[in-house]
């Protein structure tokens, strides 16, 4: 792969039976972008964030992260690399763990803090994520006992803590009221306008919850890729109507977009 070349995917496909539910795919994602990914219910979405979170091989084609052809790296060693917000983790994040140890642990990439070491740079950088995402007075609260919100920023911390080459975002925003969402949506902008923050991909069912800043947009359809590149070329009414088989209308204030049905 090219200098640069944070992922690519040739020809990938996933299959279940008799049936694609993915692909054949192909993508490729440079350092410094920012994509979002769309689509109807079962479009594929879940399916393709396994695969880059290096959770599900495809059935067929070739996946390369970070340099690395899947299939022919330790993923253990990969999956340092790559930070994950969403439903791969959540749902295995101890809940009597303390805040500050749910961020700490990805920097060795487990769950569950044990006997391992940290050293003050960990703590510290545990403690600035923590402030950034605006939970720095939750790191000694049990995670069980945080509200939804609460949890989705702890989990960004985490995503983040081991400094990765790519984030991978699925529905950070969802079950959120409209205040909580706002807040999330506008610290992520923030750290993501760093020109050292990571490549990322957010996977969301609105376009309301896509931050400012992203830069390309994926629309999957049936499995496939119905559409690819610069977000405000892929994010418009007529390819919106098209995909989700409604008439819309959307519009855009020049960072957030907005869609209605006519």
């Amino acid at each position: 792969m090219s200098t640069g070349r944070v992922l690519e995917l040739r020809d990938v496909t996933v299959r279940r039976g008799q049936r694609n539910i993915l692909g054949p795919i192909n993508l490729a994602i440079s350092a410094g972008e920012r994509w979002v990914v769309l689509g109807p219910n079962g479009a594929g979405k879940s399916t393709l964030l396994q695969i880059l979170s290096t959770r599900l091989f495809p059935t067929g084609g070739k996946v390369f992260l970070l340099d690395e052809e899947m299939g022919k790296v330790d993923v253990w060693e990969l999956r340092t690399r790559i930070g994950i917000c969403g439903a791969l983790v959540s749902e295995e994040i101890p809940y009597e763990e303390k805040v500050r140890d749910v961020v700490l642990t990805a920097a060795y990439a487990i769950l569950g803090r044990w006997n391992e070491a940290y050293d003050l740079w960990d703590e510290s950088r545990a403690v600035a994520l923590l402030t950034t995402f605006g939970v720095r007075n939750l790191a000694d609260r049990e995670y069980g006992t945080l509200s939804e919100g609460e949890r989705k920023r702890v989990q960004i911390s985490r995503a983040l803590m081991a400094d990765p080459e790519l984030l991978l975002l699925d529905e950070p925003a969802a079950g959120l009221d409209l205040g909580g969402r706002e807040d999330l949506l506008k610290r992520f902008s923030v750290f993501a306008a760093d020109p050292h923050a990571p490549a990322s991909i957010l996977v969301t069912h609105h376009i309301e919850e896509i931050p400012a800043g992203t830069t390309h947009a994926l629309i999957l359809k049936d499995g496939l890729a119905a559409v690819s590149g610069p977000i405000r070329e892929v994010i418009t009414s007529e390819h919106m109507s098209n995909i989700f088989e409604l008439p819309m209308e959307v519009s855009h204030d020049g960072s957030r977009f907005f869609a209605r049905a006519l």
